[in-house]
């Protein structure tokens, strides 16, 4: 199975839950932004939590993506548009995706990025034992960069799991682009999106190297979030 590339987005990589152990060799974690919203997503598709999926900046419309064969997917993270073929699509939740539909993220509400998961998962290589992209070093992931229009990305196995949701899923989506059940996952005790939030922090090795000025600043300012960030800061 596969998954076409029709619009890249902004930053769309293939992430999973970091790369640990190389730091001594100047290799970041990297890894999902949002490590619980990837866990749910890969768990709603089926999959271990741990497997490698699309993470989808959500700064402007969305990638498009056309499924060249039926997929089981899960979408979570950042409140926003979902579409197949014009047709809204349900978050937090499976989603069957028939052959030939296309799925477009569209303008993101609230939250930043978004983690699309499929049953198998991204089908890539391992690199220091993770599938994670770091962009900087041009390593892991889809050839070590943020996806391009016409990429074409290759999925793994699905599980027994995954079968068979996409099985009973299947059996409802006749005449459809896609089919999704009524329940979902609630986000608010796993995301709770808020327009200001606070974010907690525990002082780090290096604290110390920073000035009582530098130290109290960090601690009392807001920070912006800008295209220069990345998952150093």
């Amino acid at each position: 199975m596969s998954i076409e590339v029709l619009k890249p987005g902004l930053m769309t990589t293939v992430q999973d839950l970091g790369r640990a152990g190389f730091q001594k060799y100047g290799v970041l974690v990297s890894g999902a932004m949002d490590a619980d919203s990837l866990r749910i997503a890969n768990l709603l598709a089926g999959n271990s939590q741990n497997e490698a999926a699309l993470e989808v900046t959500l700064m402007g419309p969305g990638p498009s993506l056309r499924f060249q064969k039926p997929a089981l997917i899960a979408v979570t993270g950042a409140d926003f548009s979902l579409m197949v073929n014009d047709e809204e699509v349900p978050l937090w939740r499976p989603v069957f995706i028939k052959e030939g539909s296309v799925l477009t993220f569209g303008m993101c509400k609230r939250g930043s990025r978004a983690y699309m998961a499929v049953a198998g998962g991204i089908d890539v290589p391992p690199v220091m034992e993770s599938k994670s992209t770091y962009v900087r070093a041009g390593l892991g992931g889809f050839q070590g960069r943020a996806l391009q229009k016409g990429d074409v990305l290759s999925l793994g196995s699905p599980t027994p799991l995954s079968e068979a949701m996409h099985r009973k899923l299947e059996d409802h989506g006749k005449g459809r682009g896609f089919a999704a059940p009524k329940w979902a996952v609630d986000r608010k005790y796993f995301l709770p999106l808020k327009k200001n939030p606070v974010i907690r922090v525990i002082k780090g090795d290096q604290f110390a190297c920073f000035t009582s000025s530098s130290q109290e600043r960090f601690f009392a300012d807001t920070f912006r979030v800008t295209a220069k960030s990345d998952r150093m800061g």
